[in-house]
Order: structure tokens, then C-alpha cells, then sequence
């Protein structure tokens, strides 16, 4: 299988199972403590549920997917003019809107108590695959923000 390499992260090593650098990254968000394995543990765990009730699509792909339905193209920033503050809509850049996905997938996962990580974020993939779930309910909630803020875009920087 060839190594798929993400431009934006030089010096990130892909992951060892599916030779995915986003898959890496997103390893990398799960783990708290410094607990790589338990992280990988989660993240294979519930890949491979998203493989079991998507039987006819690799979970790599649905994964790659999902974090792209996720992924904000405009953010508001603050930005103080005279004695206002006002929210300026901006373009947000590649790697920051993919941290921005990643957070908020995993934060959406983390959010629903009482069931395994696991679960949950296989849960949080297959619903931002479908274009639902709490963390498109996010995307969507950032661009009505920048939508109900376009009229001050002429302050951005």
C-alpha cells in the first residue's frame, strides 16, 4: 500500500496501521497523559466499528471524509477598531481549519458521557460523514456567525 503524506505536517511519521499522516495527527489529539497506545486503542477501535456498520466503505476514507465535512472555511476573529470590538470574518488556512475539524470531532466525542471513546467517536465519524452530528452542528453555527458578520469584512487584516 503507498504511504499517503499530508503536505502540512513535515516531520509527523504516519501512522503504523494505515500509513495515514491525518490519522497520526488526529492519534496524536486523542492521547492525553502522554498514552500513546491507549490513544491508538481508541482510534483503531473505532475505526474499526465505522468498519463494521459501513461494510462497503474503507473506514481511512469515511474518516478523511468526515474531518473534511467538518472543516470550517471562514472563522470571525476579534478585531478592535477605535473603542468597538467587532467579529471580522476570515479565511481560516488549511492546517488550521484541519485542527479545527480535529477538535472538534474529538470534543463532540468526548461530549457524549456514559459510552466508551471508541464508540463515541465512531458515532461523531459516520454522522460527520453523513453531514450531522454536534461537530458539523459546530461548522455550521462558525459560518452563520461570519454570515451575520460580513458587513464589517472591510476591517479584516
Amino acid at each position: 500500500m503507498p504511504r499517503k503524506y499530508d503536505s502540512t505536517a513535515k516531520y509527523l511519521r504516519p501512522d503504523p496501521r494505515h500509513e495515514n499522516v491525518l490519522l497520526s495527527k488526529f492519534t496524536n489529539s486523542v492521547m492525553l497523559g502522554g498514552k500513546k497506545t491507549t490513544a491508538q486503542a481508541i482510534v483503531y477501535g473505532a475505526l474499526d466499528l465505522v468498519a463494521q456498520r459501513m461494510k462497503d466503505k474503507d473506514p481511512v476514507e469515511v474518516f478523511t471524509q468526515a474531518l473534511n465535512n467538518v472543516r470550517p472555511l471562514i472563522q470571525v476573529r476579534s478585531k478592535r477598531v477605535g473603542g468597538a470590538t467587532y467579529q471580522v470574518p476570515t479565511e481560516v488556512s488549511y492546517r488550521r481549519a484541519q485542527m479545527l475539524a480535529i477538535r472538534w470531532v474529538l470534543s463532540a466525542a468526548r461530549g457524549k458521557k456514559g459510552r466508551p471513546l471508541a464508540r463515541a467517536l465512531a458515532d461523531e465519524l459516520i454522522a460527520a460523514y453523513n453531514g450531522e452530528g454536534s461537530a458539523m452542528h459546530t461548522r455550521e453555527n462558525v459560518h452563520k456567525m461570519a454570515e451575520a458578520n460580513k458587513a464589517f469584512a472591510h476591517f479584516a487584516w
